[in-house]
């Protein structure tokens, strides 16, 4: 995460940075919860931060600081850590009963913190969410969500010929902006505006580029100005184009590039004091496997933090 420094928190945090089925569901483990108390977990392990932009706070150092600290918070609290552990069997008859490689292991709660499909080659699967099938729980449509676009025909040839350039660019689809770097690919679009959009973004949506936001054609670069020329022409016209730029994506780069996973467990299967599901007592769901997907820049993190902290309250 965050370039290997991980972006651990948003010091801006609030519930609308995020997107969920029911809107107010996070609001209690957020205010529970704030970033301030990670700060401060932080601070107390002594490791440096710095605010990059939008409140975003990194590791000066590695991101193998924030899972030091995570680690040697379980050793305090007396946890077993077992890696390598793959699940099996799940059977509840009064406490939960779980089969894997390693034994048997037998539970009063069982909390499922197993993250959503995105990015495989790390581990990721649809475990959670089987999870809650298997105990009859409501699942949102899944998508993958802060991810590159991609773009055919006429528009994925422009892109791949201004393939490399980053630019600032206020990116709008609808109601919805945001005005941060995008950068072309061989595939299509990327860079922090474009990851933000394909929250929102779905199949057949346009998507509006204003490459000159701040009205100054000297800011954009030689190179983009150069091939602008090449492949539209530089006529009466060009500002109005490069101000309302309007592209429709064919599709995104799917789950092996994107950050998160939109979608999740129902909320309204789940109690919004404790996590704890309202069908199956004892059996909880945590972080990015439930239906609450943040924006880019630290409130992915924030929500996982906030919601095993308030899950942690009550198991």
């Amino acid at each position: 995460s965050g370039g290997g420094r991980c972006n651990f928190t948003n010091i801006y945090t609030t519930p609308e940075h995020f997107i969920s089925g029911n809107p107010n569901f996070h609001k209690s483990a957020l205010a529970r919860y704030t970033p301030e108390d990670f700060i401060r977990s932080v601070r107390r392990h002594r490791i440096a931060y710095h605010e990059k932009k939008h409140g975003q706070l990194f590791c000066d150092g590695s991101s193998q600081q924030i899972i030091n600290l995570l680690v040697k918070e379980c050793e305090a609290a007396g946890v077993d850590i077992h890696v390598e552990c793959t699940v099996s069997r799940i059977k509840k008859n009064g406490r939960f009963s779980l089969s894997t490689n390693l034994g048997e292991f037998d539970c009063a709660s069982l909390v499922i913190a197993t993250g959503g499909l995105s990015i495989p080659k790390i581990g990721a699967t649809d475990f959670g969410y089987a999870v809650a099938r298997q105990f009859g729980l409501r699942i949102t449509d899944l998508r993958p969500a802060l991810v590159p676009l991609t773009l055919n025909g006429d528009e994925g040839r422009a892109c791949r010929e201004l393939s490399g350039i980053s630019l600032d660019a206020l990116v709008t689809m609808r109601h919805t902006s945001f005005h941060e770097n995008i950068l072309f690919t061989h595939r299509g679009l990327s860079g922090p505006a474009i990851l933000q959009i394909s929250s929102y973004w779905k199949p057949g949506d346009a998507i509006v580029l204003d490459v000159v936001h701040e009205g100054d054609l000297k800011n954009l670069p030689r190179r983009f100005i150069q091939k602008w020329r090449q492949l539209y022409g530089c006529g009466s016209g060009t500002l109005e184009k490069l101000r309302e730029w309007t592209l429709v994506p064919s599709g995104c780069e799917g789950y092996p590039k994107a950050e998160v996973t939109l979608g999740g467990v129902d909320t309204n299967e789940l109690s919004s004091k404790t996590m704890e599901t309202r069908q199956v007592p004892g059996l909880y769901f945590i972080g990015e496997v439930v239906d609450v997907t943040g924006q880019l820049g630290g409130f992915n993190f924030q929500w996982a933090w906030a919601s095993g902290y308030v899950a942690g309250q009550y198991v």
